[in-house]
């Protein structure tokens, strides 16, 4: 029996279970069970639980079993076949201490007794059955038992394979998130519609020959578009440029690793574009395959060329289609008789019939089913044509969709700004549990004079700060609908305390979500020990009904206190914080001080690497893992060892972010420099990384950029104002605390009535470090710092 895979919005999945139940009977419709076994790190931990080991013994034990994926006990301790075939699967360290301890040995033996024994159960993540009849009829049930012991919906005991195998119907009722944005995205929408008095949008009657939605897929523009996002695809977007829907269903089959590795998509593309004619392998199959230029993409085509070649039924078709699946010789050599005759009847000889047999099972083993491509492809052109039309809705959509995620997060508000759509930062005064489109703010979107508006604007969530909670945010909304918050101790007496403790507190106070309620951050973070005391004693004697020390109504005087201000927090402190509560920076980047320099001594950032990799040498084309040898500079943020040989470590720059991978002697070499927050300037080969989409950098040589400037600096050069006061004793004393040094010093000064240059002489070089182009900079009078680097890799 075949099963049904069907995708719903993910908010409304438990309906359509429900629906199913009241539909057909409670009885007869059910969840399917789960099975949760004891692999091998988890029976370990069981197993020293129950004998009474220290945590600490059994988690030692634990993690020396490798991470590789399906790794049994047996494969650990090298005994297995799997691990005589591929010694990696064992654990050295392991098979030692199981021959030299006791201890570990009584425990993994106990342990091997019981890997793979079922450990609990659970429920399917989408598995739904509808039996003809009452389901105790075809299996035995399993109530599932929630916190307080009580039976809720009941589920089959039998998996998914059993199910199937005594006769009954499996349904997968998958949640999508895709389906769940274009949901919100679409009320979102229509309330901004609604207030201009327009028609609602219903996105299922979406004309699909709309002009800038094909010109965004032409782009390449696929970020947030459903099965568009990767790299790899959007690369073939650029080379196909789709402008019909029929594109799109033929690019969705492609972009597989079949297609792909065969060829067909270079193929397809050509042909499209008039570089390859467009023929078929029979005048009779131009209607079957013109709308994919000649080329076989889907399952269907292959049972088309049959019913038309060969005169097959639709239901032997697929019979030739399953058969050319499967391989088997036998069965294909029986079909390709039966093709070959079924032609030969329709004046076909099998001298052409044959070779279009072996063109229909080379590409049946590659073929897409068509309205499974179809169906993904009506979502993509959907969520391309919200990107184009209604780009703050979507992405607000999108950027709540992950907002627990703040890799994806980070990654989104990076295409934000590509788009040309503002975020404004969270605040308690105006934010929503979720992010929200809202209208453009004059005061908090600047603009230049020579940038482009916004094409609108979201406002953050008060949700994606970390420590937040749902219940907080909803706290907030409702207080604040009394009006805005004057200050940090009336947003905290009239923010139900039980909903926001003080590290939530804290969390806001860095992330800038109550920046308008003080002076600035220290000066909240100042306040905050002193808000909360007050306002947690008012809230007991509110509970106690004595209010006469705080008052309320006639009872004593208002709560108040004097609000200690302070000067801000260093700029790195600011953005440290920002970093901790909302996963990135969001007012500026830790990088920015360096930008200028860096970008003179690279040519590039970290946002430019899809760009550089495009424009590749053939040379970097070729091989089984081209690369292309490059150099970039970023922060370290994030630092991954494994073994004693490997360290995986990602870089950013506020336009990017990047994996660099240091492997066994270049780890070694240059391990002492490998720490968080540590700018660092890394050259290498920049590869595709299949498995994140993006890019990763093979480490070969690596500096610490505060170490470039001491050794490699050759002119620092300045544009001083002196009309400004002090402007020339100011820049004097800095420059002095670095002198001596190696980099020459050239000052170009601005005076009343003139202007020169001046070189100053040797005695005058000065010593350079990370920062002194920065501390120069924020000088009244210094209008322009320029650091020359030599490059060190040269």
């Amino acid at each position: 029996m075949p099963d049904f895979d069907i995708d719903f919005c993910m908010d409304r999945r438990d309906e359509v279970i429900d629906y199913v139940a009241r539909k057909y009977g409670r009885d007869r419709v059910s969840q399917i069970i789960t099975y949760g076994t004891m692999a091998a790190k988890a029976v370990v931990r069981d197993c020293g639980r129950v004998l009474g080991h220290p945590y600490g013994f059994v988690d030692g034990i634990a993690k020396l079993i490798p991470m590789t994926l399906g790794v049994s006990l047996s494969d650990a301790l090298g005994e297995s076949e799997a691990a005589r075939k591929n010694p990696e699967l064992a654990s050295g360290d392991l098979i030692a201490r199981y021959h030299s301890e006791d201890d570990v040995r009584d425990l993994l033996d106990l342990a091997l007794s019981l890997e793979n024994l079922t450990r609990n159960a659970g429920r399917h993540a989408g598995g739904v059955v509808i039996a003809p009849s009452p389901l105790s009829d075809f299996c035995p049930l399993f109530a599932e038992h929630d916190g307080e012991g009580r039976g809720r919906t009941p589920v089959t005991q039998f998996d998914k394979d059993d199910v199937e195998s005594v006769g009954l119907v499996k349904f997968d009722f998958l949640g999508l998130r895709t389906l769940t944005i274009i949901d919100w995205a679409v009320k979102a929408i229509n309330v901004r519609r609604a207030k201009s008095c327009e028609e609602p949008l219903d996105i299922t009657t979406l004309r699909l020959d709309d002009k800038p939605t094909y010109e965004l897929f032409a782009r390449g523009e696929g970020v947030a578009v459903f099965q568009f996002e990767s790299r790899g695809m959007r690369e073939l977007l650029k080379r196909a440029r789709p402008d019909t829907f029929e594109d799109i269903i033929a690019l969705a089959a492609l972009f597989r690793p079949g297609p792909l590795g065969s060829g067909m998509d270079k193929d397809w593309v050509d042909r499209k574009h008039g570089v390859a004619e467009v023929s078929y392998p029979h005048p009779s199959l131009e209607p079957v395959l013109s709308p994919t230029y000649g080329v076989i993409v889907y399952q269907e085509q292959v049972m088309q060329i049959a019913q038309v070649m060969a005169g097959y039924s639709l239901g032997g078709a697929d019979l030739l289609r399953r058969a050319m699946g499967k391989k088997k010789p036998e069965e294909m050599a029986k079909e390709r008789a039966k093709f070959e005759a079924g032609c030969l009847a329709n004046g076909i000889p099998a001298k052409v019939a044959s070779p279009i047999f072996d063109l229909m099972e080379k590409f049946a083993e590659y073929g897409f089913n068509k309205s499974h491509s179809a169906a993904y492809a009506l979502v993509a052109y959907q969520t391309a044509w919200l990107k184009v039309h209604y780009p703050a809705e979507f992405m607000a959509a999108v950027l709540s969709s992950d907002m627990d995620n703040t890799e994806k997060v980070t990654g989104f508000l990076d295409e934000c700004r590509a788009m040309n759509v503002a975020v404004l930062p969270p605040d308690v005064d105006a934010s929503a549990y979720m992010f929200e489109a809202v209208e453009p703010d004059a005061e908090a979107v600047p603009v230049d004079a020579d940038a482009k508006p916004p094409v609108g604007t979201i406002r953050y969530g008060l949700g994606a700060v970390k420590g937040v909670g749902y219940g907080a945010c909803e706290a907030i909304v409702q207080a604040r609908r009394a009006g805005p918050f004057a200050d940090l101790l009336d947003f905290c007496k009239r923010v139900e305390g039980g909903k926001l403790n003080r590290r939530a507190l804290e969390a806001l106070t860095r992330a800038g979500a109550l920046d308008k309620l003080g002076r600035n951050r220290a000066s909240l973070m100042l306040q905050l020990p002193e808000v909360v005391r007050a306002t947690e004693q008012l809230a007991r004697e509110r509970e106690a009904g004595q209010v006469s020390l705080f008052g309320g109504g006639d009872a004593g005087p208002a709560l108040h206190i004097d609000l200690r201000e302070t000067d801000e927090f260093p700029l790195g402190q600011l953005l440290a914080g920002e970093r901790e509560t909302l996963g990135h920076y969001l007012s500026g980047h830790p990088f920015d001080p360096y930008r200028d320099e860096l970008l003179d001594l690279i040519g590039h950032d970290l946002g430019a690497l899809e760009r550089i990799w495009e424009s590749r040498p053939e040379s970097a084309r070729s091989g089984w893992r081209p690369e292309l040898d490059t150099v970039v500079a970023g922060q370290v943020v994030a630092l991954r060892k494994k073994g004693d040989s490997q360290m995986f470590v990602q870089i950013e720059d506020g336009s990017g972010r990047l994996e660099v991978a240091f492997f066994s002697e270049t780890y070694t070499d240059f391990a002492p420099l490998l720490t968080r927050d540590r700018l660092l300037v890394i050259k290498g080969g920049l590869r595709e990384d299949a498995f994140s989409g993006g890019f990763a950098l093979k480490a070969e040589r690596c500096w610490d950029y505060n170490q470039i400037c001491a050794d490699h600096a050759k002119r620092l050069s300045l544009r001083l104002d002196l009309q400004v006061p002090g402007t020339w004793q100011r820049g004097d004393a800095l420059l002095a605390r670095h002198r001596p040094g190696g980099a020459r010093v050239r000052l170009d000064l601005l005076l009343p009535v003139a202007a020169g240059m001046v070189d100053l002489p040797a005695s005058g070089s000065v010593r350079v470090d990370a920062e002194l182009a920065g501390v120069l900079r924020a000088e009244p009078g210094v209008r322009a710092v320029k650091l020359a680097l030599e490059r060190p890799w040269v």
